[in-house]
């Protein structure tokens, strides 16, 4: 039973715990269960909670049942009646009894749900299922928000037309993100083609790729379409081998695979001179701090059949690289997405609200734990939930974004800021460095535009020529991106922020690319900035000894246990 009684405390946990729904989940260090199981358990549940809940109501099992409270019978009697092999706990156990003792009238109902949705068989039945939550929980957002899922066409092991030959050759092509999501006559398998990225594809929030050949094949990657932005900035539709690359925050890899994507895609579907003499083969160098998430790194790097594009520096420090170490003499762009407040991730810290079953009527003298458990007494394999998912420490500070959420603060975003500009200027000290993109998932001024005012600024920027790359040389689709850098951030209603303006010009905020969430690009909030640069190769001679010292001054309070991949992601 542990594996309910898991289930049951990652869904009660505390709202003030930091990081998204999978990273806690597998950051925990009290879970009996498989990780794999307590996450598969509440997403299947979640998905076929409305009507699970009809069901446990019509049977009237909690009020029968005092040893059952209403989540826990959610995900009891979801496996007792739609996973394979049933209840996962011995015939014997009182909770298993308490849902096998109205199997029978658990069935009827379930039957009687199917009929009232004229559904024969249980695929069409979930689909009736999913169609109800469009409607009830929102595909859409309060404002009208549409979030789709993203899929990105991986080239080093495929190409866009063999996937619309294959994985997508069902799918309808739309027009809109909204017509993906069509009220009660929406189709699943319905696809849009993104017009601002290459090879990325928008299909229905509900379509589900984990069983698919190409996603375990690595051909497709489940990518959010604003965290591609990065990648095709730096690269455009035309980097023919000029130079190498850094990832240098680049776990759990997204953006690398993207970069080695790019790089392996057909010449004759790039802007380039075809004619253009090719130089030798572009490498992309990748790192992160965490040991543990580079070998997240490394596996999703294989995965996507770029170990021969991409060498993996396990547990490298970016800021403690030496810019003269003669295995980065050939590096021409650096692409940087250094941790930052997240507040631009759309439910970063949603666990699943289950829509759940009318309580029953607890025991007389029985005190029900915040789990669900009764009294004060519990068996060893029922985890209390104030033992469960306790805030792990936050990840490294150059990680992909993965940045555990907590309390956003003026003195938190300076923070991540000052760290943020400290990366960006190391980066601008590369001495072969032409190009650099900077990305954060943050919706807020003092880690946007406020930066990059702030790398402008800064003395390896003045003196080796760096600007901000212009709305114009951008790759074509990004051109056509309409929201662009803002000058002002107004302060928040609690006063935690106190906002402010930047001393940007026109032309470098039409630089600057944002997106927000709630709009209708079905994407979160995101920042990206590309700088280039004009001035002619000289002398660099950082001071390697005081980077470094800073960087691991910065970054004990930001190292910490990662969170294990389970394979590609939004």
């Amino acid at each position: 039973m542990s594996l309910y009684y898991d289930a049951v405390s990652i869904l009660t946990a505390p709202s003030s715990t930091g990081g998204s729904f999978k990273s806690r989940l597998y950051n925990s260090r009290n879970l009996k269960a498989s990780p794999a199981q307590v996450y598969a358990l509440i997403i299947e549940a979640s998905k076929w909670d409305i009507l699970l809940k009809e069901v446990i109501d019509q049977a009237g099992i909690l009020k029968l049942e005092p040893k059952l409270t209403p989540l826990l019978a959610l995900l009891l009697v979801h496996d007792h009646l739609l996973a394979k092999n049933g209840i996962a706990a011995p015939a014997s156990h009182p909770l298993r009894q308490a849902v096998e003792r109205h199997k029978i009238r658990l069935k009827g109902e379930f039957a009687k749900a199917r009929v009232r949705r004229t559904c024969a068989t249980i695929p069409a039945l979930k689909e009736a299922v999913r169609k109800e939550k469009l409607v009830a929980l929102g595909a859409k957002g309060s404002a009208g928000a549409v979030y789709p899922r993203w899929v990105r066409v991986n080239n080093v092991r495929t190409t866009k037309e063999a996937q619309m030959n294959s994985t997508f050759a069902e799918f309808e092509t739309v027009d809109s993100l909204e017509d993906l999501v069509v009220g009660g006559d929406d189709k699943q398998k319905r696809m849009r083609m993104d017009p601002h990225i290459p090879d990325l594809v928008a299909v229905a929030p509900g379509v589900e790729f984990s069983s698919a050949p190409a996603y375990k094949n690595g051909e497709i990657i489940l990518q959010d379409k604003a965290s591609c932005f990065p990648a095709y900035l730096l690269l455009g539709d035309d980097w023919d081998g000029e130079g190498d690359l850094i990832d240098g925050c680049a776990a759990p890899g997204n953006k690398t695979t993207h970069m080695a994507s790019l790089l392996c895609k057909p010449r004759s579907a790039r802007k380039s001179n075809k004619s253009k003499p090719k130089t030798r083969s572009s490498r992309i160098i990748s790192m992160d701090a965490s040991a543990v998430r580079a070998k997240t790194l490394q596996k999703m790097v294989s995965t996507a059949g770029a170990d021969t594009l991409v060498t993996v520096l396990q547990g490298q420090d970016f800021l403690a690289l030496d810019p003269e170490d003669p295995r980065f003499k050939d590096v021409t762009g650096l692409l940087l997405d250094p941790s930052c407040s997240g507040s631009g991730i759309i439910g970063r810290d949603d666990v699943p609200e289950l829509v759940l079953p009318a309580p029953g009527r607890p025991t007389p003298g029985s005190a029900k734990n915040q789990n669900g458990t009764q009294g004060k007494k519990r068996k060893r394999d029922e985890p209390s939930n104030s033992s469960t998912n306790k805030p792990t420490t936050p990840p490294s500070s150059t990680s992909e974004n993965d940045t555990p959420t907590s309390e956003i603060t003026q003195d938190r975003l300076l923070k991540l800021a000052n760290l943020q500009t400290r990366i960006v200027e190391h980066a601008l000290s590369f001495p072969a460095a032409r190009k650099v993109t900077y990305s954060t998932c943050s919706i807020h001024l003092l880690e946007n535009e406020a930066v990059v005012r702030r790398i402008l600024d800064s003395e390896v920027a003045k003196r080796r020529g760096w600007r901000v790359l212009r709305r114009d040389e951008q790759p074509e689709g990004l051109k056509k991106w309409r929201h662009r850098g803002v000058k002002r951030e107004e302060p928040s209603g609690d006063g935690a922020i106190e906002g402010g303006e930047v001393d940007l010009s026109k032309e470098e905020l039409e630089g600057c690319l944002r997106c927000w969430p709630g709009d209708e690009e079905g994407t979160g909030g995101f920042f990206v900035a590309g700088f280039v640069r004009e001035g002619e190769d000289d002398d660099y001679s950082g001071s390697r000894g005081e980077v470094a010292e800073d960087a691991n001054g910065e970054e004990e309070d930001e190292e910490g246990e990662e969170d294990e991949w389970e394979g590609f992601s939004d």
